[in-house]
């Protein structure tokens, strides 16, 4: 894993794809760095123009791709930090502390389930396509939801012919299944220990993820999101919950993930 560096990047792309949500694309001469960030992984960005304090903190985005000299990032506008970035034009400069965290592991299943809700789609394309390099005879399905079909993301890049097997989840109906992602995954027939399934999105999705692959015995992954403000684990700020009995443990998401095995936590 390369260790995290503070670098600039220019911006070549920052457009929205959908409401509020924009596909940022930098051009960089470290791609060193991007080319052996795991999946999953995330950098810290800021407007490097910007005063110390407007805003202060460095924004966490996870790794979306890296592709044709270019690494992609795919972010909702939430508060001042992403609004700001959101108005940024080709050509500023970025601040960028990365790569920062634990990615996905490739398991050795002969099957792989990406399970994404929402914004949860950003970190599986780049995993998605790193797999496909690592295990190409294997059999990649990818289950994509969100409340409608206006909040879906990225569907294209997973639909190149022959990659992956994509199936759809929309809350409304207007696009694929009626109804939850996490139907769909209930729905497949895999043996315990066939299957392995790497998930991201809403708390209340992965956990429910989570009890499905436990009833089923299969492997899980899950990557979390949460507020931060360093990224390296020293402001304590990303605390989350240990599974456990007795005197209660954390773990912290920039440091110890955003990547976990479901387990550790539910």
């Amino acid at each position: 894993m390369p260790t995290p560096r503070d670098i600039t990047s220019i911006i070549v792309e920052n457009r929205e794809v959908n409401p509020k949500i924009f596909l940022l694309s930098l051009n960089t001469s470290d791609l060193d760095i991007w080319s052996e960030a795991e999946p999953g992984q995330f950098a810290m960005l800021k407007i490097a123009d910007m005063s110390c304090d407007d805003p202060l903190l460095r924004r966490p985005l996870s790794i979306h791709n890296v592709r044709d000299g270019k690494i992609q990032f795919l972010y909702k506008v939430l508060g001042r930090g992403t609004l700001l970035l959101s108005q940024a034009k080709p050509g500023t400069a970025l601040r960028i502390l990365a790569p920062l965290g634990n990615g996905f592991s490739i398991s050795n299943s002969k099957t792989h389930c990406l399970v994404g809700g929402g914004m949860g789609i950003a970190p599986l394309l780049y995993f998605a396509r790193k797999m496909k390099e690592q295990q190409p005879s294997n059999t990649i399905k990818v289950l994509l939801g969100a409340r409608t079909k206006n909040e879906l993301i990225a569907v294209q890049d997973f639909t190149e012919p022959g990659l992956y097997d994509v199936k759809i989840a929309t809350d409304d109906g207007s696009e694929g299944h009626h109804g939850l992602v996490t139907d769909l995954l209930d729905g497949i027939n895999a043996s315990p220990g066939d299957m392995t399934v790497y998930c991201c999105g809403p708390h209340p999705m992965m956990k429910a993820v989570s009890n499905i692959c436990r009833k089923k015995e299969w492997k899980c992954q899950i990557s979390l999101e949460a507020l931060m403000a360093c990224g390296m684990g020293a402001c304590l700020g990303c605390a989350v919950p240990k599974k456990g009995i007795g005197i209660q443990e954390y773990l912290h998401v920039c440091s110890d993930g955003p990547v976990f095995k479901a387990e550790e936590i539910w």
